[in-house]
C-alpha cells in the first residue's frame, strides 16, 4: 500500500463529504469502516457522533485527538456544510498515523479520539463524558496552519490558543413615538452606551485580549417609532484564562451598571465558552523531538500564540494531570482558516502522518 496516496485518498472523501457539528454520521461510519479494514479496535455511541479508538498494549495510555465536523457557511451563494478548518485534513492525517504505526512494536496503548463538533466548542466535552479520557496520561491534537501564521515546511510544537466567550443580551425598555422620544426607553441609546463602554474596557497592554459587539438587532418596519427593545451579542477574547475571566466580570457589571442608568431590564446569558490553552512543557518536548525526526531541526518553528480558539483545550481544563499539547503545521494554507475557498499544500497530509506517528511511538 502507498500510504501516501491511502492518505491523500481518505482526505478526498472527507472533503468531498463535509458534516456539521454533531450530525457526522457519514463521517463516523467512514472513519469507522477505515478502522475496521485496518482490524482496529473501535467504539461509537447512540447518541452522539465520533469514534474512539486503540491500538497497542501496555500500562501507559496516550491519545491524539482529530476534529471532525464541518462548518456551515456560504460557499459560492448558497449555504452548505465545508471544511474550510482543515479537518477533513486532521482526520486523514490521524488515520495515516495509524499506517506508519501498523506492525511496530508499540510498549503502549495509543487511543485516537476522532471527535465531533469542535466548531461548536463543545464537542470534547461530550467526548470526555463518553470516557475518551479515562486513563490517558498524554494528550496531542494537530492543525492546520494559515500562511500568516507557519510557512510551508515549519511546524511549531504548540499552539497557544486564546480563551473565549460570547454573550447574548436582552434589552427590555418602552417604545415611544418618534415625536415624544422623552415617553419611551430607548433600547438604541442602551446599545449605543454598551458600544462605548466596551471601547473603554481596559487590562494590561501586554496581554492580548478583545471584548466588541458582533450582533444587534432591534426596531421594526415603522420609522416612526423608538423602539424599546433590542438583542445583542458580545465576542469576548483573551489570551489567558484568568483575563477571560476578569473581562466577563467587567462586562457583567457595566451591563448592570447600564441598565440603572436607563432604567430598563438587561438580561443576558454566557454561551459558547472555550478556554485557552494549557501546553505541558513535557508534551511541547516530545513534539520537537517527534518534528526533528521528521523533518529535521530546521523545521522545529517557536511555539505559536494565535488569538483563535480550540475546544482541545478542556480536554486539559477537566484533566489537568494531562500532559497535553496542539501541533501547529505549516501548510501554504490560504486565504485563511473559515474562508470559503481554503486551500493548502497536500504534500503536508503525509509529513503530518508521520509526525504524528513519530510523537505516538516515542
Amino acid at each position: 500500500m502507498n500510504y501516501k496516496d491511502q492518505i491523500q485518498e481518505w482526505f478526498n472523501e472527507f472533503h468531498n463529504h463535509p458534516e456539521p457539528s454533531f450530525k457526522e454520521y457519514e463521517t463516523t461510519k467512514k472513519i469507522a469502516a477505515i478502522l475496521s479494514d485496518l482490524e482496529v479496535d473501535y467504539q461509537t455511541f447512540g447518541d452522539l457522533t465520533g469514534v474512539i479508538a486503540e491500538v497497542g498494549s501496555g500500562d501507559e495510555l496516550i491519545a491524539v485527538r482529530s476534529d471532525i465536523d464541518a462548518l456551515w457557511q456560504q460557499v459560492d451563494g448558497m449555504y452548505r456544510a465545508n471544511h474550510s478548518c482543515g479537518h477533513d485534513a486532521h482526520m486523514a492525517i490521524v488515520l495515516g498515523s495509524i499506517l506508519y504505526l501498523d506492525k511496530q512494536a508499540l510498549s503502549k496503548r495509543i487511543r485516537f479520539i476522532f471527535q465531533p463538533a469542535e466548531e461548536k466548542g463543545n464537542g470534547s466535552l461530550e467526548m470526555i463524558k463518553h470516557g475518551a479520557m479515562e486513563d490517558v496520561t498524554h494528550l496531542f491534537g494537530i492543525h492546520l496552519r494559515p500562511h500568516e501564521e507557519l510557512s510551508l515546511g515549519q511546524v511549531s510544537p504548540s499552539i497557544h490558543h486564546g480563551a473565549c466567550v460570547t454573550l447574548e443580551g436582552k434589552i427590555s425598555g418602552e417604545d415611544a413615538h418618534g415625536a415624544r422620544p422623552h415617553q419611551g426607553r430607548s433600547a438604541i441609546d442602551v446599545i449605543a452606551t454598551i458600544y462605548q463602554f466596551l471601547k473603554n474596557i481596559y487590562l494590561s497592554p501586554f496581554d492580548a485580549y478583545s471584548v466588541k459587539l458582533t450582533n444587534i438587532q432591534t426596531g421594526g418596519a415603522s420609522l416612526n417609532i423608538i423602539p424599546g427593545h433590542a438583542t445583542f451579542g458580545i465576542d469576548i477574547r483573551a489570551q489567558k484564562n484568568e483575563q477571560l475571566k476578569e473581562l466577563q466580570t467587567k462586562v457583567s457589571k457595566g451591563l448592570g451598571d447600564i441598565a440603572t442608568l436607563f432604567d430598563v431590564d438587561i438580561s443576558f446569558d454566557w454561551i459558547d465558552y472555550t478556554p485557552g490553552a494549557v501546553v505541558s512543557e513535557q508534551a511541547e518536548e516530545m513534539a520537537i523531538q517527534a518534528i526533528t525526526e521528521v523533518l529535521g531541526s530546521e523545521s522545529v518553528a517557536p511555539p505559536l500564540i494565535t488569538p483563535g480558539s480550540d475546544d482541545f483545550h478542556f480536554y486539559t481544563i477537566k484533566h489537568p494531570n494531562v500532559h497535553a499539547t496542539m501541533i501547529g503545521l505549516g501548510a501554504d494554507l490560504k486565504p485563511g482558516l473559515h474562508h470559503p475557498q481554503m486551500n493548502f499544500n497536500h504534500t503536508v497530509l503525509d509529513q503530518g502522518a508521520r509526525i504524528v506517528a513519530a510523537l505516538l511511538k516515542a
